[in-house]
């Protein structure tokens, strides 16, 4: 049988592309497992969104391109005229707009790492150069650092907070005192996919708090995939300067919002009360987890989104097929650590018990080990 992997293309493709790993997703868990692997909401949609979608049933036309009537509602939510708001098929499509607008073979893209898998395939795909700038020791971005790594070169720069994978956020006077350094015109995206689970007081929300209105080259980038619960629908938007979400809205590919997404969309927003009673919730569980992983004895950064990270280290494969083996799908990052997803209240008792007995193997002094 023919190893497809390892067959070459019948066509030319590029050598950078043919060597780029295609984006993984989070592990499938059977029915009897927890499924803590994609920082997905474990509530089911509201009842109110469900009707809409099932009204929805015109999928032998096309949905309206510029998804105008989302754009409207977040516009007026943010206090943004409409052609400040791009709709895009989750945020990760944005940032690949984005990406593709101002980057090109010979630029760079600087981000903290680790990060958001995606960014580096999305900024190889326009031909670009990925800089990532090491985290701290404690998995904060280094700021200080990603401006000393910029060049003449450099066309783009993405702060993910909370960062995925570590759950750390950027204060909004790091924020401020870091794009002071950075040229105008590049291209900086905060992206804030779990903005609505953010508690910590200091915290940038790069809309609340005028980021775009001080700094013209910055864009926010959102999304209902997470506190919504509309992973499955993949809408997402970003706002900011409207020549910059034109040139976005340029490459984007025609269509890619379903009428069934925005009006699920629409819908959540008609009920944001509810969601964000589930949101208080998840962070709720986030913290008794967080809470009961220290207190048995487990090392876990402060996290601002629905999941937390534990440093495995060179341990972390182990340690995944351990939680595995316990009924519970985690998403593992070779060498460096797992991050483990918020989701049903049961979760939390067996994803302790499982890490605890993990870290009961290993070493005094591993990272993972904290103070009991």
């Amino acid at each position: 049988m023919t190893n497809e992997a390892s067959t070459p293309a019948p066509v030319r493709v590029r050598p950078e592309i043919a060597s780029l790993p295609p984006y993984k997703q989070g592990k499938q868990a059977g029915a009897d497992a927890f499924k803590l692997s994609s920082n997905e909401n474990p509530f089911e949609p509201l009842p109110a969104v469900i009707d809409a979608i099932r009204g929805e049933i015109t999928i032998n036309r096309y949905p309206d391109a510029s998804a105008a009537r989302l754009r409207a509602r977040l516009a007026e939510k943010y206090g943004v005229s409409s052609d400040e708001v791009h709709v895009g098929s989750g945020s990760v499509a944005l940032i690949a707009q984005l990406l593709l607008a101002v980057a090109g073979p010979g630029d760079d893209v600087i981000f903290a790492w680790r990060s958001f898998e995606a960014y580096p395939g999305l900024t190889l795909v326009p031909g670009a150069t990925s800089v990532k700038v090491p985290l701290t020791a404690d998995f904060a971005h280094d700021l200080d650092a990603m401006a000393a790594a910029i060049t003449d070169n450099t066309r783009a720069i993405i702060l993910c907070t909370p960062n995925n994978p570590t759950g750390g956020t950027i204060s909004t006077a790091a924020v401020r005192a870091f794009l002071a350094k950075v040229p105008g015109d590049v291209l900086v995206m905060l992206d804030e996919a779990y903005a609505e689970f953010v508690t910590a007081d200091d915290a940038v929300d790069g809309i609340r708090d005028g980021i775009l209105t001080e700094f013209p080259n910055v864009v926010v980038l959102r999304t209902f995939s997470k506190a919504y619960g509309l992973a499955g629908l993949r809408v997402g938007y970003v706002i900011g300067n409207a020549r910059i979400l034109d040139a976005a809205r340029s490459t984007a590919i025609p269509l890619s919002v379903t009428a069934q997404a925005e009006t699920a969309a629409l819908v959540s927003l008609d009920n944001e009360a509810q969601l964000k009673q589930r949101v208080a919730v998840l962070v709720e569980r986030r913290t008794q987890l967080i809470s009961a992983l220290r207190g048995a004895g487990i090392m876990v950064p402060d996290s601002e989104a629905n999941f937390v990270w534990l440093a495995f280290g060179d341990d972390t494969m182990a340690a995944a097929a351990a939680f595995e083996a316990g009924g519970v799908i985690v998403r593992p990052f070779a060498g460096e650590g797992l991050r483990v997803s918020i989701g049903e209240a049961e979760s939390i008792d067996v994803v302790v018990h499982i890490a605890r007995s993990v870290v009961d193997t290993l070493p005094e002094g591993h990272p993972v080990r904290g103070l009991a």
